[in-house]
């Protein structure tokens, strides 16, 4: 998100806070009278020259005079949100401007300004639900398109993400800002040439951009032109000596090339600059990857610990265990034997690449195998697709349903379903066309979105013959290591270990329940034994896919593809063991887990110590 330029003309700073008595206040609408109009407006022109003359206290007193009397005025709610929102008071922004669509629903500023408050706040579906909205009232708005393209790109949808940038730069003249939002997506994709020739564009329009700047350097640094990443550094840096970010930047840099002292140097220099980076989980984060690398263990944890505090404090980090367990219930409740017996599959295509799935929690090796596995030339790597969570949410309609999914899937047993499921095909395959990945060569292509694994179900009706490849690791590596991640998969568990454990268990229980239920091409694989003999479990999974044998695959790290993931710096380098048993660097952290994950390494033929 914070790559990303907030507005097509500035970067906007939402945020924005609403005093509980003026809350209150603007409970009670009522509209002005004609006699009271005179006063309102020169109460609201006073504001507005104040809030111009930058003398905010004076104009957000003048703004809240008129809504004591007035809660409905619109403008006076639109100046005190502008005044809230450069104030960087989140939950009063996002209160004032759903005041003023409460009041107008047809509201463009307001809907956009809305969804920007979300968008700040980190309340991403939020945001994605008024952005729409925004697009629906001005489908020729270029901040509009602007907008929603920055949210579906932070929520993984790069595809729809680009659409709209580039809908945006068809509405409005290129400016610097929108370019680099559209380098940023298409670096997000892998589309890399296309993201340097964007940054190239964006800094030809305003060349003095730090954060446009800082982003061609992260892409340098993605497509290890390590060179030309300090050159632009050093050319950024001479435009904003003392600038925080630079400092980041620099430290992710050294540390990416094993200079790890000087990193940690880089970041203590933002800390002296930025007297309140306390606040900012990134710091830490930041921190505790060098320190972990340096063998500062306990230092390294408690950075981490303070990170994730800081996500939950600010309303990112809260599991929803209870749609977790649901779902999973649900799942199981649905897929029975007997049921599934009765259900159609979809006939394969054989016009097309036909998908793989790699499956496993997050931080188990996907990226990794994804990464062996594609360096061979039939098999093209399609990265974490986001389709088969499209078809969750689309399948009922799709299927005409009254239904949720997965009991939707009752619906095949109607007469004008019968070919439903080829509806669902097509679906996952055209998009997947749409992204480009495919090849002269390709037969097969990649999916290893984290947690796909839920949804099998459906996957082995849609695409009975795909293969699916497990991946498998310590679990509490897993654990672990998806404590160390800042993600959003798994129902936002990742910021407390019990959590993350709880869904661990969840996920593994379902599994378990669909392997003695579906008919699947599976095969489940470790880890640690890709690591200790890569040969044998390559060949063993180019077998099962049913491709022959070729050597690139043993030098996946030249592999040229960006992965879109946390681990796109590790497979560019070779297979190293020191990420085997990571855990017991952390033991002591991890106590309280391993009473609840202990059935699985014993299932898995993990021990403990």
């Amino acid at each position: 998100m914070n790559d990303q330029v907030k507005n097509l003309a500035d970067i906007c700073n939402c945020g924005s806070g609403l005093s509980a008595a003026l809350c209150c206040d603007l409970k009670q609408v009522r509209l002005p009278t004609p006699v009271e109009k005179a006063t309102v407006a020169d109460l609201l022109r006073r504001g507005d020259i104040a809030r111009e003359n930058d003398d905010l206290e004076a104009a957000a007193s003048l703004y809240i005079n008129i809504l004591h009397q007035h809660p409905a005025h619109i403008e006076a709610l639109y100046g005190l949100a502008q005044i809230r929102k450069s104030e960087n008071n989140s939950p009063a922004t996002i209160a004032l401007f759903q005041r003023c669509i409460s009041i107008d629903p047809n509201s463009l500023a307001c809907t956009n300004e809305l969804a920007m408050a979300f968008y700040q706040a980190g309340k991403l579906p939020e945001a994605e639900a008024h952005a729409r909205n925004a697009v629906r009232l001005g489908p020729r708005d270029a901040q509009a398109h602007n907008v929603l393209g920055m949210i579906l790109t932070d929520l993984s949808r790069s595809l729809a993400g680009e659409y709209h940038y580039r809908r945006a730069l068809e509405l409005h003249k290129p400016i610097g800002k929108l370019c680099a939002n559209l380098a940023l997506n298409l670096r997000q994709q892998g589309k890399l040439d296309e993201s340097e020739e964007w940054y190239q564009k964006a800094v030809e329009l305003e060349p003095d951009n730090v954060t446009t700047l800082l982003g061609w350097v992260k892409l340098q640094e993605v497509k290890r032109n390590f060179d030309k990443a300090w050159e632009l550094l050093e050319k950024t840096t001479a435009l904003s000596e003392n600038n925080p970010a630079i400092f980041h930047m620099r430290s992710g840099l050294q540390s990416r090339m094993k200079h790890y002292e000087k990193a940690i140097e880089s970041l203590d220099n933002v800390a002296e600059i930025k007297k309140d980076i306390s606040l900012e989980p990134g710091y830490f984060q930041a921190r505790a990857q060098i320190l972990d690398k340096m063998g500062r263990y306990d230092e390294s944890f408690q950075n981490y610990q303070k990170s994730n505090e800081l996500i939950c404090e600010a309303g990112r980090g809260d599991y929803r265990r209870q749609q977790a367990e649901n779902m999973c219930a649900r799942l199981k409740g649905f897929f029975t034997k007997s049921r599934y017996s009765l259900m159609p599959r979809s006939p394969q295509r054989t016009d097309i690449p036909q998908p793989i799935f790699i499956i496993g929690f997050p931080r188990s090796g996907t990226t990794m195998t994804e990464q062996i596995i594609t360096a061979h030339p039939s098999i093209t790597a399609g990265d974490e697709l986001q389709f088969i969570g499209d078809l969750v949410r689309f399948g009922p309609n799709l299927l005409n349903s009254p239904l949720k999914y997965p009991e939707c899937f009752a619906d095949l047993w109607m007469g004008e379903n019968q070919e439903a499921l080829d509806s669902f095909r097509d679906f996952y395959l055209k998009r997947t066309e749409q992204m480009g990945i495919f090849n002269k060569k390709s037969l097969w292509f990649t999916d290893k979105m984290p947690l796909n694994e839920i949804h099998l179900g459906m996957i082995s009706m849609v695409f009975p013959k795909s293969p699916i490849i497990h991946l498998h690791r310590h679990p509490l590596d897993v654990v672990l290591s998806t404590y160390f991640t800042d993600l959003t998969h798994g129902f936002n568990c990742a910021f407390e270990l019990g959590n993350i454990a709880h869904q661990y268990a969840l996920v593994m229980d379902l599994v378990d329940h669909y392997l003695k239920v579906l008919d699947i091409k599976y095969i489940s694989v470790k880890y640690e034994d890709i690591v200790t003999d890569q040969e044998n479990k390559t060949r063993e999974l180019l077998n099962f896919i049913g491709v022959g044998w070729d050597d690139r695959c043993l030098d996946f790290h030249k592999n040229e593809r960006y992965a879109r993931t946390a681990s796109y710096a590790q497979v560019t380098e070779k297979l190293y063991v020191s990420s085997m048993y990571r855990y017991k660097n952390y033991r002591k952290y991890l106590e309280p887990v391993i009473p609840v994950l202990e059935p699985y390494i014993t299932r898995l033929g993990y021990s403990i110590d």
